[in-house]
Order: structure tokens, then sequence, then C-alpha cells
């Protein structure tokens, strides 16, 4: 395709609120009537962020880029470049022989016994066995609970906007699209998130299956992590989110880099009625994609805990399945001894051919 047919299609976007509805809807965080004692300052409160929203001050305090960059002297949020520098380091300690080796657990469920449900989840319960062995092994077990984005206060994964499908360059590494103070979206997860992924030499990831597919949380965990495969890591090269240099970028020749390869992986995926042998093929399909190598057929598992039981004495079928236990404890085990090779340079059978369709 040449330069000319390129083109930017607008026309979907309604337009920004009108001031009682953005008022209506800024008010809704103060519904306690406890608020009321200071209805005065709320107002002068939301004239400041109507002021913010029409002006879209996305990244209020921001930072000269500096050496490293295409433009030095952009101006980067002060947020993302923090970011950036932190993943910097994670990769630089990753990369270093000399550190200890990581095991990330990312515990994909839901449910936890703080929110709604009232009751810990048997992902939870799952992954505190391969823990245990990770650190029985004298290996650093990190764990990523997805579940407190449901029990904690003003905590999110916000959701992913597709720069990617603009145009590769156009989703950065990590991703820019948030914070954006001037819409309010705000105490995103994700920065904390992809520094624990950079840092792990290895990941386990242990889900239940919602409805046949990966929980809410995990898979907006999922699609945030698209930047890491293939994401630009210098938003000055695009002005920020300018779509059209973004386009041409692509056009260029874009590589494509895999910010996660060569880390291993295994799976945990369990369920009740049926849908474990979708999720758990859709989740390392996924991860293969990234570039992550998998620790054998026994670090890919499936399996449902009371089929067809009852919810309400589900942890007890959980107590009683001692082959399930032991088998996550595989899972575990399978991907330290594959971290082990890993580490010791030992390489894949397709280590270094060239991808001829990169994307």
């Amino acid at each position: 395709m040449t330069e000319s047919k390129l083109e930017v299609r607008t026309g979907q976007f309604t337009g920004k609120l009108t001031r009682d509805v953005f008022q209506q809807r800024f008010m809704q965080r103060f519904h306690d009537p406890a608020f009321q004692v200071e209805s005065d300052a709320l107002r002068r409160l939301e004239a400041i962020a109507w002021e913010a929203y029409q002006d879209s001050r996305k990244a209020p305090i921001t930072v000269k880029a500096g050496p490293g960059f295409a433009d030095p002297d952009y101006d980067l949020a002060v947020e993302w470049k923090e970011a950036h520098d932190r993943l910097a380091h994670a990769a630089e300690m990753q990369r270093d022989p000399g550190t200890a080796t990581r095991i990330l657990i990312v515990i994909g469920a839901s449910r936890n016994d703080g929110t709604c449900p009232g009751e810990v989840s048997k992902t939870w319960r799952l992954a505190q066995l391969a823990r245990e062995e990770v650190a029985a092994a004298g290996l650093q077990a990190d764990l990523l609970d997805l579940s407190r984005l449901t029990s904690e206060y003003d905590f999110h994964i916000h959701p992913c906007k597709g720069c990617v499908s603009t145009a590769m360059p156009l989703c950065h590494w990590p991703c820019s699209c948030y914070p954006n103070h001037s819409l309010g979206q705000v105490n995103d997860a994700m920065n904390g998130i992809y520094e624990q992924w950079v840092a792990a030499h290895g990941v386990i990831l242990v889900a239940p299956t919602y409805w046949y597919q990966s929980p809410s949380p995990l898979k907006q965990m999922i699609d945030r992590l698209v930047c890491a495969d293939g994401g630009n890591p210098d938003p000055t090269s695009t002005s920020g989110k300018d779509a059209m240099k973004a386009k041409k970028i692509e056009m260029d020749g874009w590589p494509f880099p895999k910010h996660l390869a060569g880390r291993a992986y295994g799976l945990v995926v369990h369920g009740d009625v049926a849908g474990i042998e979708g999720q758990r093929r859709a989740l390392s399909d996924w991860l293969d994609w990234m570039g992550l190598v998998d620790a054998g057929a026994a670090a890919r598992l499936d399996r449902y805990i009371g089929y067809y039981k009852p919810y309400a004495t589900s942890h007890a079928e959980l107590d009683e399945d001692r082959a399930i236990q032991e088998e996550v404890r595989n899972v575990a085990r399978a991907v330290m001894k594959c971290v082990s090779q890993l580490r010791a340079g030992i390489t894949q059978p397709d280590d270094g051919l060239k991808d001829p369709r990169p994307k």
C-alpha cells in the first residue's frame, strides 16, 4: 500500500458530555449523604474537573523525554516516564545472571473473601500450592492477585483502547493511554503489573473458567499486555498519539519487539461444568504468541473440581482432590525446571528463526 492511501478514519466519537451530564457523573462519587457537609467544596472541585475535561488535560504534569528518545525535548507524562524507567531497571535485573530467580504467580479469579462472595477462591488456594513449591526450592515467588480489582477502593485495570489496530507504533510500551486525568481514568494497576511481568523469569497463570472464558480481571490484563507484544517504547516518535505518524512508521517497517519473550510459563485452568480446555488453549496460544516458552505438557493443566457438584461444597471437593493438588505442584516444578534451563543458556529448537509474518 502506498503512503497516498493512508488515512485516519473518523466520525464514531459522539463528542464531549454536556455540563449537566458531567456534573451528574462527577457527583455520583459523593452519593453518600455524609459528603453533603462539603457540598460547596464539591461544587468547586467539580468546576475544576469540568475545566480539565473541556481542555482535555490528560497529562497535566510532564517531564522532558531526555536522551535516548527520538525527540528529547518532547513533554512526556511524568507517570509514563517513571514507569518506563522502572521497566528498564526491571529488565536489566531480570537479564542479570546473578539475580535471584523470580516466578510470578497470577491469580486470575475475581472472587475473594473481602467482597460480596465472602469466601476465598479456589484459584487462590491453588496458587498457594504453586507458591509453596517455588518457595521450597529457594526461589522468589511473586503473587499477582487480580481479585484486588473487586475488593480495593478505586483500583482498576482500565480497558485497552485498541491503539494497536490504528497502527502498532501507536501502542506504546508501557501503555501511555492511562492515566487520563481529564477523564478521571486514574489509579490504573497496569504499570505495577508490567513491572512484575518484566521482572519475572517464569510465570504461572492460575484461572477459573467463567462462562467458557477467562474472568474479567484476567481478560483486562491480557488486553492491556498487548503493548508487550510489538509495542513502541518511544512515544516521542509518534508525538504522543498522532495516528498518521504511527501509520507511516508502521508502513516504513516495524520490528514488532516482543518485550516479554523468553520467559517460561505454566497454566492451571479449572472449572466445574464446562469450558476448561478452550480457555487453557486460548491462554496457551496467547502466551506462545508473546514469545514465552511453555514448560512442557505437565505445565499446562486443565481440571474440573467438583464436576457438576454443588457450588456450596466446592472447597470441600478441592480438599479431597489430592491429585489436582499434586498436579498444580507439578506445574510449578516444570516451570522452575524450564527457567533453570533457560537461565543456563539452553536454547529452544526454534531459536533464531525469523518470523516471515511479524505482527
